[in-house]
């Protein structure tokens, strides 16, 4: 399987202006620019795409993983911040909060720690990878 985005940038880094498309058509020309990365412009950012991308990998293999435990999760709700410092992506910290009947906190902390090594955007990332994850 193969999945594909495009970009195009006009101009320098800081004055220049950006879109950035999906294959599915989710986003469809959205802007993105040294504002909307930097700032708080209008737009959206690289290291916004990758929270998201983040926290919905991340959200599924975790329901994969309590399926193979045998349990099967109610929610899962998870939020990524990337962290970009000094030019570099710093951190992922993902924060899950998640009802799952049947199971014992020490349980879903285990299949939570397995989800966070083993979702492909986790293997993609070469970064520090934190885990707050929470039994509701």
């Amino acid at each position: 399987m193969v999945r594909k985005a495009t970009a195009n940038w006009m101009g320098s880094g800081k004055e220049g202006t950006g879109k950035v498309s999906t294959q599915s058509g989710v986003l469809n020309n959205n802007q993105y620019s040294y504002h909307s990365r930097f700032e708080e412009g209008t737009g959206t950012n690289p290291e916004e795409l990758i929270a998201a991308a983040h926290a919905g990998c991340f959200s599924m293999k975790l329901s994969f993983v309590l399926g193979a435990a045998g349990y099967t999760p109610t929610s899962i709700d998870t939020t990524c911040a990337i962290t970009l410092d000094a030019g570099a992506i710093t951190t992922s910290a993902l924060t899950v909060r998640a009802v799952v009947p049947g199971i014992s906190a020490e349980q879903f902390l285990t299949c939570a720690n397995e989800a966070k090594t083993n979702c492909p955007i986790s293997k993609l990332l070469n970064t520090n990878i934190l885990l707050d994850a929470v039994l509701a």
